[in-house]
């Protein structure tokens, strides 16, 4: 079963190693956001990516898999319980 394409939202630009860790996916640069893409075979590996995010200490600002509608907002903390959709 192929996976589905999804869109991981990253604040700011991403420094060359970070980039590299990222291997097979799509790395782009928008205004002041980093956007990473590619096939993610399952609900397992959109977790893995994530975890990967976390540990390189970069934060997520959105995840949403391509041609859904929905979009799924990461809030900082606490305080921003109110942004979450």
């Amino acid at each position: 079963m192929p996976g589905r394409r999804y869109e991981f939202r990253i604040a700011g630009r991403l420094p060359e190693r970070a980039r590299a860790a990222f291997a097979g996916m799509d790395v782009a640069e928008v205004p002041a956001e980093t956007v990473i893409s590619g096939e993610v075979a399952n609900d397992d590996r959109v977790q893995e990516v994530l975890t990967l995010i976390q540990s390189l200490g970069l934060e997520v600002v959105a995840v949403r898999r391509a041609g859904a509608r929905e979009e799924f907002h990461v809030a900082a903390g606490p305080a921003d319980e109110a942004t979450r959709p």
